[in-house]
C-alpha cells in the first residue's frame, strides 16, 4: 500500500481469491455442518498458503462467503424490482438458502455481534423496497416492518434447530401463507 491506497490485486490473485469463495460457498451448501479449510482449498484448485494469504482466519473466509451471498440476493431483489408479487419468491429464496447454508449460519453464529448486525441491516435495507412494494399492492400484510424480516429468519433457525431441516421447510411455507395475502386487502 502506498500514501494510504491500496493497490488493485493481481488478475491471478483476484481469480485465486473468488475460487475460495465461490468453493467455500458451494462447500456450504451440502450436508456437513462443518466445512475445512483444506477441503475448501482443494475445491479451489489452490494451496491451503494461498488461502490463508487471501482470508487469515474462519471468520474471514466467512464474512467474504456472508458479502458473495448478500451480494447475490441484492442481484436477485433487483432483477425483481418491477414485479410487487416477486416478494414472496425472494423472501422464500432467502428462508431456503438459510436452510441450504446450515455451515455459513454456524460460522455467522460466531462472528462479533457488530459484525453479524452489520449483515443483517444490509439483508434488511436489501428487501426493505421489495416489501413496501409488495404492501402497496396489496400482496403482503400491511404491519410486517423490515425489522419482522430477521424476525421470519430466526423463527425458521430455530425450527431448524428443534425439528430440522424438513420441518424447517414447512414453516416457511406456513409464514409466507402468514405474510402474504392471497387478494388484495380493502
Amino acid at each position: 500500500m502506498l500514501y494510504g491506497v491500496q493497490t488493485p490485486r493481481r488478475r491471478d490473485a483476484q481469480r485465486n481469491r473468488s475460487a475460495i469463495v465461490e468453493a467455500a460457498t458451494e462447500l456450504m451448501l451440502g450436508r456437513h455442518t462443518t466445512v475445512l479449510m483444506p477441503e475448501i482449498a482443494r475445491r479451489a484448485g489452490v494451496g491451503q498458503a494461498t488461502l490463508y494469504r487471501h482470508f487469515p482466519d474462519r471468520q474471514a473466509l466467512t464474512a467474504a462467503v456472508v458479502a458473495h451471498e448478500l451480494a447475490r440476493l441484492e442481484a436477485f431483489v433487483a432483477a425483481r424490482a418491477d414485479r410487487p408479487a416477486a416478494f414472496r419468491d425472494v423472501l422464500a429464496e432467502l428462508l431456503r438458502t438459510q436452510i441450504a447454508m446450515r455451515p455459513l449460519v454456524l460460522h455467522v453464529r460466531r462472528l462479533d455481534r457488530q459484525t453479524r448486525d452489520r449483515y443483517q441491516q444490509r439483508m434488511i435495507t436489501t428487501l426493505t423496497a421489495p416489501l413496501r412494494s409488495a404492501q402497496q399492492a396489496g400482496l403482503v400484510r400491511s404491519d410486517l416492518t423490515p425489522a419482522d424480516l430477521a424476525l421470519l429468519c430466526t423463527m425458521v433457525e430455530g425450527v431448524v434447530e428443534a425439528a430440522g431441516p424438513d420441518a424447517a421447510t414447512r414453516s416457511i411455507d406456513l409464514m409466507l401463507d402468514g405474510v402474504c395475502v392471497t387478494a388484495p386487502q380493502a
